[in-house]
């Protein structure tokens, strides 16, 4: 059985009158990666003081302790999967909400000092991860070139602006171009063309409005592991026609192997009847839930199937009022 965690749950009272501005946001950095570049497209932010950071953790550390007004790191990429290391941290180390989501399409671009050629390309910098997503590129375009590995994007893109010698080029986004004074070579050398991160705002406190096309992120601990368990979270959603973008086992971290909660992304609204009534069965059946925030979809999308079973809850809530509110022998 998964340890209970301290429930932050989405009362009324956690909504302040009017969102604060937000003057300071932290970022998975350094400048010119693709973190800056799917900030800068968010017009409410791009003159906010942007602050840099190493590590996810560090970013969510940097808006738990009140340095900055909001974080802004990377969740799930369309190849890699969801990002753990950011999953995990909001899950077990802070008390933080998500208020939006953002994604960005990923074009990987070969950046080289200004008057380069492709055939003058003899070394390579990227993280891995970039260079593996070029693979193709790579192979076919750039045979027999030495591929070193750097911590990121737009190290690699730095690494090149101030190398003196000939032949040096790095996979990075457009940004780390403009931001380092390099020529981008070639655009789009990805191997998947729809390749997508999306990333997320995330605060101390708050809860956007309800838009229609929401999504809302719960962690669920098992009251048991035992046969059947995660049929029970399941059918909480099921039963009430809401559709989960996404589910994702992870341990705890606070016991041994085997001990897993649930990590779910569920359309929907906290204020929305349907969803709210599942998160109530959840956080009385289940081991303990966390919720860490509702938000409007990057898509804009909305669910067909969760609105009309909305509608039919609403007639279905009103009818159970008017029985109650009956004559009583």
């Amino acid at each position: 059985m998964a340890n209970v965690p301290v429930t932050n749950g989405p009362g009324s009272n956690d909504r302040p009158a009017a969102a604060a501005p937000i003057g300071r946001i932290a970022f998975f950095g350094p400048f010119g990666t693709f973190t800056e570049q799917a900030l800068r497209t968010q017009p409410d932010l791009v003159d906010a003081e942007l602050v840099a950071h190493r590590t996810v953790p560090d970013v969510l550390d940097a808006v738990t302790g009140g340095q900055v007004d909001a974080g802004f790191v990377p969740i799930e990429n369309s190849i890699e999967g969801m990002v753990n290391f950011t999953l995990d941290a909001l899950a077990f180390d802070h008390d933080l909400r998500i208020v939006r989501e953002v994604v960005l399409d990923i074009e990987h671009c070969l950046l080289a000092r200004t008057g380069s050629s492709i055939d003058d390309v003899r070394v390579l910098h990227s993280i891995p991860v970039a260079t593996a997503q070029c693979h193709r590129f790579v192979r076919e375009r750039l045979p027999g070139v030495e591929v070193r590995a750097a911590n990121s994007t737009a190290e690699a893109a730095l690494t090149v602006a101030e190398d003196d010698a000939p032949g040096a080029a790095a996979i990075a986004p457009e940004v780390a171009a403009e931001r380092y004074g390099l020529e981008v070579l070639e655009r789009a050398i990805e191997d998947h063309a729809d390749n997508q991160t999306r990333f997320v705002l995330v605060t101390r406190d708050g809860i956007p409005p309800v838009t229609g096309h929401d999504r809302t992120a719960l962690v669920i601990y098992q009251r048991a592991d035992e046969p059947g368990s995660l049929i029970s979270i399941l059918q909480e959603f099921a039963a009430r026609r809401i559709n989960l973008s996404n589910l994702i086992s992870r341990p705890t971290k606070r016991g041994g192997l085997g001990d897993y909660c649930f990590i779910v992304f569920a359309e929907g609204h906290v204020d929305d009847d349907l969803l709210a009534d599942a998160m109530r069965a959840l956080h009385a059946k289940q081991g303990g839930v966390k919720f860490f925030g509702s938000y409007p979809r990057a898509d804009a999308a909305t669910h067909d199937a969760r609105e009309h079973a909305d509608t039919r809850w609403r007639q279905a809530d009103d009818w159970i009022a008017a029985l109650r509110s009956g004559p009583r022998r």
